[in-house]
């Protein structure tokens, strides 16, 4: 592969060039990982995309949200890049990848990218090259990222660290002012938006708002947040209500974090966790050298007969690995 066409093809904009791009930083072979280092390295750093981080539980209708959502931005003149996560099988390690084609409308646009990605049993709600790849879509000169997460929980917080907004959703009587205080996903949220606010759930959805709204308030203010912030609103992605309040309200937050140094220091700060997260993996991939396998089996081993401590021999691996 000719890295130097294919950066001059992504900094083009040309989405075969930034599918090829994605394709290789994603792979786990030697090869591809020496050749990813050296495309991620030649790519244009000047250009900047808005990163919005969106979560929540299974049926929410993220993707509804965020082909709706993604049609009112191009209509707007931007350029939108979507990247989904997909689950993957502990059993078979196989995903579906079926975000795509549940974005019918938005993956026809000429302006829009959609990259659904398996999560290799990653934690944290993204995959382990989300970060690269969502460099990848910034040097493509997209304006705006939408980065969906497997949604599986309130553990949910890694992509908080590659987005500039992170957005929460919820279905209506999705949990009370007590469920919306528990630490962790609520914690990163800077906006909650409740979704299929309309027909017969519309109060439901106004009962919710509130309640998390009220929650909220109970919350440690955050120095990165101007007042009002974070909040929790109302949307209807199927009816297409909302959107454009819940986009100035990213726009607003991100105007304000510009403005009073909060958003370089961020994007500082996620650096610096990316780079010591890589090291930690880079160090964890020593494990799978052959001699390091065979070290750790014949230790393995000698645990399970009960002829050493797992201590002492987790302590002997580690120095032999540091020979």
């Amino acid at each position: 592969m000719n890295i130097d066409d294919l950066v001059k093809g992504i900094a083009a904009g040309e989405r075969r060039a930034l599918a090829r791009g994605i394709t290789l930083v994603e792979s786990s072979r030697e090869d591809h990982r020496a050749q990813a280092t050296a495309l991620l390295a030649a790519l244009p750093k000047e250009r900047e995309a808005l990163r919005i981080g969106l979560s929540g539980t299974p049926g929410v209708g993220k993707s509804t949200f965020i082909e709706s959502f993604g049609m009112m931005l191009i209509a707007q003149g931007l350029r939108v890049a979507v990247l989904a996560i997909d689950p993957s099988s502990s059993r078979s390690g196989g995903s579906i990848l079926g975000d795509k084609t549940r974005m019918d409308l938005l993956s026809r646009e000429k302006d829009a990218f959609i990259r659904p990605s398996p999560s290799q049993t990653h934690l944290g709600g993204v995959a382990r090259r989300t970060r690269e790849a969502v460099a990848l879509c910034e040097a493509a000169g997209f304006d705006v990222v939408l980065i969906e997460t497997v949604g599986v929980g309130q553990s949910e917080t890694v992509v908080a660290e590659m987005s500039d907004v992170f957005l929460l959703l919820l279905a209506p009587a999705g949990g009370d002012e007590l469920q919306g205080v528990k630490r962790g996903i609520m914690e990163m949220a800077d906006i909650i938006v409740v979704n299929k606010a309309d027909g017969d759930l519309k109060p439901a959805a106004s009962r919710t708002c509130a309640d998390y709204a009220g929650a909220l308030r109970l919350l440690r203010k955050r120095p990165q947040d101007p007042d009002g912030f974070p909040k929790a609103m109302m949307v209807s992605a199927l009816q297409e209500s909302g959107l454009s309040e819940t986009w100035g309200e990213v726009q607003a937050l991100t105007d304000w974090r510009r403005a009073n140094g909060f958003w370089a220091r961020a994007r500082a700060a996620q650096a610096r966790y990316w780079f010591e997260q890589t090291v930690k993996h880079t160090l964890l991939a020593q494990l799978e050298a052959p001699k390091a396998k065979a070290a750790l089996s014949e230790l393995s081993d000698l645990v399970a007969q009960g002829a050493i401590d797992p201590t002492k021999a987790a302590q002997d691996f580690v120095a032999q690995l540091e020979r």
